[in-house]
């Protein structure tokens, strides 16, 4: 059962600040309002196989998920850049694709969020038929906010 979002936010500064930014996990906690703190867990720059712990707060429900990178690509020479971050928890994989072009002298940034719940039971089935389009508006408003705040931080660099 597969749960996807897509959402873009225009933001007015370069790619290359934009990819600062969303590449810059050990200070996401200061940046996105959402993220209550970050526990990196590989050493190095961001790269394929970069592991942390991210904790959050939703529903009044703190929660913390282990993220790794799985695919990296640095915006460069008018070329797009994108990176997808993955995390397994409670039963499902989530994967979050920030992709990044250039347009009217700023930075397109699109988010697509995907969760897919591995080996579903039927209880699973019926409570994600009842309450998955509720969480979807919830997560969608939550990566809106990280959006914003990504935009928010690459423009004032």
């Amino acid at each position: 059962m597969d749960h996807k979002t897509t959402l873009t936010q225009h933001i007015n500064a370069p790619a290359d600040s934009v990819w600062a930014v969303v590449s810059d996990i050990p200070g996401s906690a200061a940046t996105l309002s959402g993220v209550d703190s970050i526990q990196m867990l590989t050493d190095g720059p961001y790269a394929v196989g970069t592991r942390w712990k991210e904790t959050r707060t939703m529903m009044g429900r703190s929660e913390t998920v282990e993220m790794w990178v799985s695919q990296s690509e640095a915006p460069s020479n008018g070329r797009r850049g994108s990176t997808t971050v993955e995390a397994l928890q409670g039963g499902a994989d989530y994967t979050s694709r920030f992709a990044l072009a250039e347009r009217d002298g700023g930075t397109d940034l699109t988010l697509t969020f995907g969760a897919d719940v591995v080996k579903p039971t039927r209880f699973s089935r019926i409570m994600l038929a009842v309450f998955g389009p509720l969480g979807m508006r919830i997560t969608r408003k939550a990566l809106a906010k990280d959006l914003a705040d990504i935009a928010a931080k690459a423009e004032s660099l």
